[in-house]
């Protein structure tokens, strides 16, 4: 039987590598259920009767209905037993996957409405964090949360090669009913070895959700950390909703090439835990400064004949992964330890930001590349990192 934990008595004990590394693979895997589709986003849109405008529409519903997961279950992981309801959102996610891979030809409106329910039900990678970094002792929180989020982000990156493949040998339905095979294996695992988490707040749940206009006020830092990384990974979204269409439309790749192409960018995750290092180290604020200066300058990087070239494109890839996985994994320090109490409730505001970003990201990208090609997408894409590192220095500079 797992063990049950209080939610106001984080562990001196610390984890165990093995758990660390359990954690890290459901987080992994669960996030991966919202990044499938986006490199074969060319494949399912005229399968479902979605025009090439709107084919990133599915990318960004998936990314919405995860931001309202998280702001609306996530919160609950203050108020509800933990283990019970990560379960509970695991269910609904494999049901969600098995709906979207049973898609008939044409049927472009449902598949977008299950394509929303995926991203909303698949926020238990959310809960798991916070959970983490509760059981973690506090000289340790920054090397385990990095080390979970690595797994975390390696889910991210190898979801969109793993989906390519699949998709090309044994068509794009398979994707989604292997993904909800995943998630069955998840749910025992986290049935199995996940320790009770039982919250102390005696709160209703429109309290809870009440209290969330209070934590934003509160914390200037919680602000300043989403407002950063919700335009990083704005344009982290566009860039990889975007670059399979010019892999296949431009330069001619397969999805099993721009698979290959997609696993390159996996090398980013390094990030991670490197992030969680420099956070523990004390140097958070250059950590910060270096990736906000460079997800910029990978993405411009693009404008150039070189930076054009499938080479170029994969180093810019890389280069754009790495800093914006080091700047989430700095921010989610900070946030996490602005209040141990209020973590479910700041981790969802925190990431909700970095979503509806990323949203909005995914749905500029079949536009902006249909009517300005790469370079539109390249600009577009650099300017949003700017604009945070602007406000990172002015606010720098205040004190």
């Amino acid at each position: 039987m797992s063990p049950s934990i209080a939610a106001s008595q984080p562990s001196t004990a610390g984890l165990s590598r093995a758990l660390v590394t359990l954690l890290a693979f459901c987080c992994g895997a669960i996030v991966a259920n919202i990044y499938y589709a986006q490199p074969i986003v060319g494949l399912i849109a005229p399968d479902l009767g979605l025009s090439a405008e709107h084919a990133s529409l599915i990318v960004s519903l998936t990314q919405l209905g995860y931001a309202l997961g998280l702001l609306l279950l996530v919160p609950l992981a203050d108020l509800v037993e933990n283990r019970r309801l990560m379960v509970a959102t695991a269910v609904l996610a494999c049901i969600s996957l098995v709906l979207a891979g049973t898609s008939s030809n044409g049927q472009g409106g449902l598949f977008l409405g299950y394509a929303l329910l995926i991203g909303f039900s698949s926020v238990s990678v959310q809960m798991l964090i916070p959970l983490a970094a509760h059981l973690a002792p506090e000289q340790q929180r920054g090397r385990v949360v990095g080390n979970i989020m690595g797994g975390l982000l390696l889910g991210i990156l190898l979801a969109r090669p793993l989906a390519s493949v699949v998709a090309d040998h044994f068509g794009w339905r398979t994707v989604f009913v292997g993904a909800a095979g995943i998630m069955l294996a998840i749910i025992l695992l986290l049935a199995l070895t996940l320790p009770r988490r039982v919250p102390e707040h005696k709160a209703s749940y429109a309290q809870l959700m009440a209290s969330l206009a209070g934590l934003l006020r509160r914390y200037p830092v919680l602000r300043q950390r989403s407002l950063y990384q919700a335009l990083m990974f704005a344009a982290f979204s566009l860039y990889w909703t975007a670059v399979p269409m010019a892999l296949s439309g431009e330069h001619g790749l397969s999805q099993s090439q721009i698979a290959l192409f997609a696993l390159v960018g996996a090398v980013g995750a390094i990030a991670a835990p490197l992030a969680g290092r420099l956070a523990d180290a004390g140097y958070a604020r250059r950590g910060s400064l270096l990736a906000l200066v460079l997800a910029p300058l990978a993405l411009l990087l693009g404008l150039s004949a070189p930076g054009f070239t499938v080479i170029g494109l994969a180093l810019s890839g890389v280069l754009l992964d790495f800093a914006v996985q080091m700047n989430m994994v700095i921010g989610q320090r900070e946030v996490y330890a602005l209040d141990p109490a209020s973590r479910g409730r700041l981790n969802a505001l925190y990431m909700t930001s970095i979503f509806v970003g990323g949203a909005a990201g995914s749905a500029l990208a079949s536009p902006l590349y249909e009517q300005l090609g790469w370079h539109g997408v390249a600009l577009v894409g650099a300017t949003l990192p700017l604009l945070a590192l602007g406000i990172f220095v002015l606010r720098s500079r205040r004190g």
